[in-house]
């Protein structure tokens, strides 16, 4: 009997030992590589986005304060971390928004909504359990369950910003992955294809509660640049599988871009917002800095003289060392604005200018890399909140959006560019 427990204490020492190493295997495994902090010495900004991914295994909240997640913020955010080479974020991050794509309650279409919550969306919270449906952020009120207009609508930029983050991970990934990623583009693109407009371009979106959508008709200057942008990409990366279907993003693309080119006033040299709500009257009260902006990204001087451009923005938005969302009161600064302004003037080989615009998006960031959403609070637009009257501003606190395009900045990436 002794000879045999002596035998069973060996062969048990052993089998921990074994276990031991397998378990010390696992671990190095699945070590995250690179990680956050290494991420971070490519960028800061890129870091601090990636320690959020790691912290919530899919969709990053809007600010510490919420379990939001904005779709174009965790679009901007998968773009940034996949040039910096985060191939387990981006997985992370394009993972969420595909099963968010495939699982909605209502709509199987393509479409994506404004608004998820933190976290993987596929699994049921403190259950480890795959989720039918992808639950919306809401709050209970007077006994009812209340959601958000905004966040339940879709809006035709964050589609058009999701298809460019997709295709971006899909060159980092594994074949599989890219294939999946791909596809969920093209789903998303065939939606926004329904979303044309009579002439040229497209709408911008849809809004309002699941049974009772309604499309919308007015059309954005801002979202049919990405769509340009977003439509072209997909086209280059399906070339080779469907031909006939690249061939019909293209058309879209060009139609997105025959729309920003109408909204170009020759003499102010600006690109005006986008049209009324009846999709055709110009809409000249609000001059944003994105839509002048984003078309020196994405198109440099064809729609017209890209110095001249920026000489708008800086005339009519600059605030000190940075710059205001749209030409009018002045009173504060934009930080995601002057990230998307430093990429321009690196885009027109304006080096003394990025650099100062950097050095002052350097006075903003946070010791985790991170930025506010704007120097200060009640930063107006210019514009209202989508489904109310309240007006939109921006406060000085932490921002995805503008961490986002800091990352990009840092990076010296334009995403625009196809």
């Amino acid at each position: 009997m002794e000879r045999f427990m002596r035998h069973f204490r060996r062969w048990m020492s052993i089998g921990l030992i074994c276990i031991l190493f397998v378990l010390q295997g696992c671990r190095a495994g699945s070590r995250i590589d690179p990680s956050a902090k290494e991420i971070a010495k490519q960028s800061a900004a890129a870091g601090f986005l990636a320690s959020l991914v790691e912290k919530n295994s899919g969709f990053i909240g809007s600010n510490e304060k919420t379990e939001q997640a904005y779709l174009y913020d965790n679009a901007i955010t998968l773009y940034a971390l996949s040039e910096a080479g985060a191939v387990w974020h981006a997985e992370k991050l394009a993972d969420a928004i595909v099963y968010a794509q495939e699982h909605d309650r209502t709509f199987h279409d393509g479409r994506l909504r404004n608004v998820y919550l933190c976290g993987d969306p596929s699994v049921d919270s403190g259950r480890s359990a795959a989720r039918e449906t992808v639950p919306l952020p809401g709050f209970w009120r007077n006994g009812k369950w209340q959601e958000d207009y905004y966040a339940v609508s879709t809006s035709t930029g964050n589609m058009a910003w999701t298809i460019l983050a997709l295709c971006k991970a899909s060159q980092i990934v594994s074949e599989e992955k890219s294939a999946a990623y791909v596809a969920a583009a093209a789903r998303a693109a065939d939606f926004l294809l329904e979303l044309a407009a009579e002439e040229e371009g497209f709408t911008a979106g849809y809004e309002g509660w699941d049974e009772v959508q309604t499309k919308v008709k007015y059309q954005s200057t801002e979202h049919n640049i990405a769509l340009t942008a977003a439509f072209t990409v997909l086209a280059d990366a399906i070339e080779g599988t469907d031909p006939q279907k690249a061939e019909a993003y293209r058309e879209a693309a060009g139609s997105a871009y025959a729309f920003v080119r109408s909204m170009y006033d020759p003499d102010l040299h600006c690109f005006y917002t986008g049209t009324e709500e009846d999709g055709t009257t110009v809409n000249q009260g609000v001059i944003p800095l994105d839509a002048t902006a984003l078309s020196v990204l994405a198109f440099g001087d064809e729609a017209g003289s890209a110095k001249d451009m920026l000489d708008f923005v800086k005339t009519s938005m600059a605030v000190g060392p940075g710059f205001d969302f749209s030409a009018g009161d002045l009173d504060g600064i934009w930080n995601e604005g002057t990230a998307q302004m430093a990429l321009c003037y690196l885009e027109q080989g304006m080096q003394d200018e990025y650099n100062a615009t950097m050095g002052y998006l350097k006075t903003q960031e946070y010791t985790d890399g991170g930025i506010p959403a704007a120097d200060r609070d009640g930063v107006s637009t210019g514009f209202v909140l989508s489904g109310t009257e309240e007006l939109w501003e921006y406060d000085n606190e932490l921002s995805i959006g503008a961490t986002g395009w800091y990352a990009l900045a840092q990076l010296q990436v334009n995403p625009l560019v196809h």
